[in-house]
């Protein structure tokens, strides 16, 4: 009887063990049946997120960003660097050799044409000069000399006093006496020229823009003549030598408006006129220039010779034509969207393709147009869209690229 009572309640554990078992079995089949009921589901909504063209309402949140086809003004420039320079600049030099004596101007000073500047130590020149004159008087006297012999040898001659050899030595020596002097007389004139050098004068009018001696230096004519000054001549009007591309140079001609600015001035704009267009190239680093030359008025004389300036050439200017941003002519459509007409893949050289909204904005249209001048913001449309009509320039979905230039989709889907 003891036995039997120690054994019921380890029955009754056993059973209650039992029941919670089942319980947790039947729990566990249910949410079983669930996740597979639910597992199709979840793996075609990931097949099909990850998969833009299974979606075909995927392309519906996209939004674009447009600009309307207006009438505008284009104006097209050629941008160029140069320096500038004045109209007629000399350089001042000496043809004579020597020590410098006096400077009477220097930087910044005004002179005339034929003004004293500078002077040269004239005392080996001054020497020459008395000795060639020492040297003519000697042959002066000489041909006197010759001349009364001739004229004794032609009275004795006829005496029988002398031989007519006698005549014509004494002929020949008066014609080398003569020649003597003429040789003379040049040499006095040379050294009276190199003496005459020793005083340097202005070549022309106008203002001294460099100084390259000093009262003291010695100064060696020989194979290249040394530069004292360098005088422009009129600083009220200067050139400007701009380096041109050889893209841009067939685009510039002689008459042309041109703006340009300088470091020293940046608020100021000045402008001038294109003169001249040199057919000569220049080639450094394998990019070819040319030279263009710009007239330009310097009435305050701000301008400075040397100065740098950015070249700003008016070559072409229309006014009430079609314009589209040129965002729109670079942009393409990003890949997945769809299309009212299937775009070109080829386009002639002179049109490009752009894209407006199609019916109900669900689809995009491509259009293909002419244009025309561009002003590196806005391009002109000479035909192919009607004025009004907006055209793309960018996506505004995130996640979504537009970049490159118009001439169709990455991936068509008509």
């Amino acid at each position: 009887m003891r036995t039997q009572q120690t054994q019921q309640p380890n029955c009754a554990l056993q059973g209650s063990w039992r029941r919670l078992e089942l319980t947790a079995t039947n729990h566990t089949m249910k949410l079983n049946m669930k996740l597979s009921a639910g597992l199709p589901a979840i793996l075609t909504a990931l097949v099909l997120a990850s998969c833009p063209g299974c979606n075909p309402s995927g392309t519906s949140s996209l939004k674009y960003e447009t600009a309307p086809v207006a009438r505008g003004r284009i104006v097209q420039h050629v941008t160029a660097s140069g320096s500038l320079s004045a109209v007629v600049s000399v350089d001042v030099g000496s043809q004579v050799s020597g020590k410098i004596s006096a400077l009477y101007v220097d930087f910044n000073s005004a002179v005339k044409k034929g003004q004293l500047v500078a002077e040269i130590d004239p005392t080996v020149y001054g020497a020459s000069l008395r000795q060639a004159e020492g040297e003519l008087a000697s042959s002066r006297a000489d041909v006197t000399l010759k001349r009364q012999n001739l004229e004794r040898k032609k009275i004795l001659t006829p005496l029988r006093a002398a031989s007519q050899l006698d005549l014509d030595q004494a002929v020949a020596e008066l014609a080398q006496s003569e020649a003597s002097v003429t040789i003379r007389q040049a040499a006095v004139e040379s050294a009276k020229a190199n003496l005459d050098y020793c005083k340097i004068t202005a070549p022309v009018d106008g203002i001294v823009i460099s100084r390259k001696v000093d009262v003291g230096q010695t100064l060696i004519a020989a194979m290249n003549t040394p530069v004292l000054f360098t005088v422009a001549q009129d600083i009220t009007k200067m050139n400007i030598s701009a380096a041109v591309s050889e893209a841009d140079i067939g685009q510039v001609r002689s008459g042309q408006q041109v703006d340009f600015a300088v470091d020293a001035f940046p608020d100021d704009v000045f402008h001038g006129n294109v003169v001249q267009v040199r057919r000569s190239p220049t080639t450094t680093q394998n990019v070819v220039t040319y030279e263009s030359i710009i007239a330009v008025a310097n009435p305050e004389q701000k301008l400075f010779p040397g100065m740098t300036a950015d070249v700003s050439i008016l070559v072409s200017e229309r006014a009430n034509v079609l314009t589209v941003p040129n965002a729109a002519l670079r942009y393409t459509p990003p890949e997945g969207v769809t299309f009212e007409t299937v775009p070109p893949t080829k386009i002639e050289r002179n049109q490009r393709l752009v894209y407006s909204l199609g019916t109900n904005d669900a689809k995009l249209k491509p259009i293909i147009v002419r244009t025309g001048l561009s002003d590196g913001v806005d391009t002109e449309i000479i035909e192919g869209i009607a004025e009004g009509a907006r055209l793309i320039t960018s996506t505004l979905a995130a996640g979504s690229k537009s970049s490159g230039f118009g001439g169709g989709p990455p991936h068509q889907t008509p």
